[in-house]
């Protein structure tokens, strides 16, 4: 990577995958402020020819399109402009979608933390403004929610929510050390690289944000995906762990927590089978036995609430990067008065 002085101007690239946004995504390029150098317009095999669409009409200087030859979904795309941006030495580059439910105006909020060596990745939450949620429909409220709390587990990152806001930033030295090939390429792209990042000990940080809800219609169903999300999610919790506790380092809470597991899982069979042999026999199950069911439970639960509270105190907070200037992105106290 380059080595930026006070002086030099750190490089902002957007990508932006493109599927059936035929009637956005000239408006989403055109918001797009001047403290971006360069814009990918990814095609994803779009039936209504975006990529096309873009070449043919905007005269945006900064727009590049690239053309999937197959439908690699939201992640793939992404995925595509990540590593063109990496290949032409961009600093930071934002991951911002063609429907319009994503304001270019924040671009600023999202790159600040990044370059003031804060963050080297940043996400945006719908939820931070408890006023406006309402806007949001609730079906997505409520699959937010639930799916906020499962990323909590399976990506370590307990202080950040909305993990499927796909308004990202990220710091293109973090950005090459991903491993693209393994990142998952449909709509649990932006939860799995979470994970991904956890992994490096990257510092992710929220940045609030509104979201817009019109016209567009979302192509994914929270019905269709919850099983997908979930057997996901365990894979990846059970990855985390591996990787943080056993493979990378060795602590106390990696003792914590097979011994609170074996000691709960221990209670909870000893004690379910003597009830079931109580309720089948009619006899009154002796207090040494319920006892000797529950000492174990209650254990074992002190344990794993031991190992919980280890685990959210090792949020990484150290970035993986050095800290950036720029000298072309908009002040925040100006955007700031600007937006109001």
């Amino acid at each position: 990577m380059r080595n930026k002085n006070q002086n030099e101007t750190a490089l902002i690239a957007v990508v932006i995958p493109c599927y059936k946004v035929r009637k956005f995504i000239l408006d989403v390029v055109r918001q797009i402020g001047p403290e971006v150098s360069k814009i990918y317009v990814v095609d994803d095999c779009c039936p209504e020819g975006s990529g096309d669409y873009v070449a043919m009409n905007c005269n945006d200087d900064r727009v590049r399109v690239i053309r999937n030859d197959v439908n690699l979904g939201v992640g793939g795309s992404v995925i595509v402009g990540y590593k063109a941006a990496i290949r032409e030495k961009y600093d930071i580059i934002i991951k911002l979608d063609g429907d319009g439910q994503m304001d270019p105006r924040f671009i600023p909020c999202f790159i600040q933390p990044i370059i003031d060596g804060e963050a080297d990745y940043t996400k945006g939450n719908r939820f931070f403004d408890l006023q406006k949620i309402h806007i949001m429909p609730r079906i997505r409220l409520l699959g937010n929610a639930m799916l906020s709390f499962m990323a909590k587990l399976s990506t370590g990152y307990w202080d950040v929510f909305d993990p499927t806001n796909g308004y990202t930033a990220i710091h293109a030295h973090v950005a090459r050390h991903l491993p693209f090939d393994k990142i998952s390429r449909r709509y649990f792209f932006e939860t799995d690289i979470l994970f991904r990042l956890n992994t490096l000990r990257a510092v992710v940080v929220d940045v609030p944000m509104d979201a817009a809800y019109g016209a567009e219609v979302s192509n994914m169903k929270i019905s269709e995906v919850v099983g997908e999300f979930f057997y996901k999610h365990t894979i990846n919790l059970c990855k985390r762990i591996f990787y943080n506790y056993y493979l990378h380092d060795i602590s106390i809470a990696s003792l914590e927590l097979p011994i609170g597991l074996a000691l709960t899982f221990f209670g909870v069979g000893f004690g379910g089978y003597h009830w079931f042999k109580s309720v089948q026999t009619g006899v009154i199950t002796s207090p040494g036995t319920v006892m000797l069911a529950a000492l174990p439970i209650i254990m074992g639960l002190q344990f794993l609430i031991a190992f919980l509270s280890y685990d959210i105190a090792q949020i990484p907070r150290k970035p993986q990067h050095a800290k950036l200037s720029i000298s072309n992105v908009v002040m925040m106290q100006d955007f700031n008065n600007e937006i109001e």
